[in-house]
């Protein structure tokens, strides 16, 4: 069975205005794609000096939810650190609600320290906050309840009311491969996620890091394609002259997949145990959407 495919969403390649995402994410559902994603930053410095930020991306998901009928939609991925782990539950349930039951959450700890010092919240010990986050977070949605006390979070007799309305919550997916993240994740999570610059954007790449993360989840008691590999793959079409993002980029970075390669790059990961795969598309625009939704579909057809 051939893989899933999602596009990534802009989020500070260039400043969009609202009705374009809008239209990118409406394109996506109609080119047959089956996932959008939104980044959840706050705000970048970019090389030429200046800042820009994303659309906030609770609000975000909820409004794109109600332009789109099938597709999957979710962050990529929510940092647990942005709100407290009961209203960040509180967040995905209502977008899973609003969404007809298409959310995934992707989970992550965070990295931008930019954003964290411009927004005032803590940057220190950031998977220890996750470890206790996602802990709360996780038995909120699937079980609607939760009493932790910890570290950094204290949660007395919390109650997740309206729930999830999938069955159990939604999939949650690990936005990591670092070997901590790994211990704390795998024995819970549905999927996790690499993204396309660390493991080289290339199939022997994703191998690699499918191999290693595969016998962390066999340490953790999880059994054989139990836990979904995923993984972004950085796609480059006519008219792209390189990502401009918060993330330092240099002569070391991994290339781009040219789009006139997508198809065969798609069966191969697909074949190497990819899952799902998030498009990361230079330029992102509409009709870049439309484009590798032909090439998707071709792939489909030959699979």
């Amino acid at each position: 069975m051939p893989c899933r495919v999602g596009v990534q969403l802009p989020e500070v390649e260039r400043s969009v205005p609202w009705p374009e995402v809008v239209a990118m994410a409406q394109a996506a559902e109609q080119a047959g794609l089956d996932s959008i994603w939104l980044g959840d930053h706050l705000l970048y410095d970019l090389p030429d000096g200046t800042s820009r930020g994303p659309w906030e991306v609770w609000t975000a998901l909820a409004a794109l939810a109600s332009v789109t009928e099938r597709v999957q939609l979710g962050p990529f991925v929510a940092s647990t650190s942005f709100h407290p782990p009961p209203v960040l539950a509180k967040q995905a349930a209502t977008v899973d609600a609003i969404s007809g039951g298409r959310l995934v959450l992707g989970l992550g700890a965070g990295w931008n320290q930019r954003e964290y010092t411009a927004y005032g919240l803590p940057y220190d010990r950031r998977v220890s906050r996750f470890e206790e986050a996602f802990t709360v977070i996780r038995e909120l949605v699937r079980t609607g309840h939760s009493t932790f006390h910890g570290t950094f979070y204290d949660v007395e007799d919390c109650v997740l009311d309206p729930r999830p309305l999938q069955p159990g919550g939604p999939p949650i997916m690990l936005g990591s491969v670092g070997p901590r993240m790994l211990r704390i994740g795998l024995p819970h999570v549905d999927a996790w996620n690499v993204w396309w610059s660390d493991y080289g954007n290339t199939v022997d790449g994703f191998t690699a890091v499918r191999e290693r993360v595969e016998a962390a989840a066999r340490e953790a008691g999880r059994g054989p394609g139990e836990v979904e590999a995923t993984a972004a793959v950085f796609v480059q079409l006519p008219g792209g002259v390189g990502r401009l993002a918060g993330e330092p980029y240099d002569e070391h970075t991994p290339g781009p997949v040219p789009v006139s390669e997508l198809a065969a790059h798609l069966d191969a990961m697909s074949r190497a145990g990819a899952a799902h795969l998030q498009l990361v598309l230079d330029p992102i625009t509409v009709e870049s959407v439309e484009i590798v939704g032909e090439v998707v579909r071709s792939f489909r057809a030959g699979a």
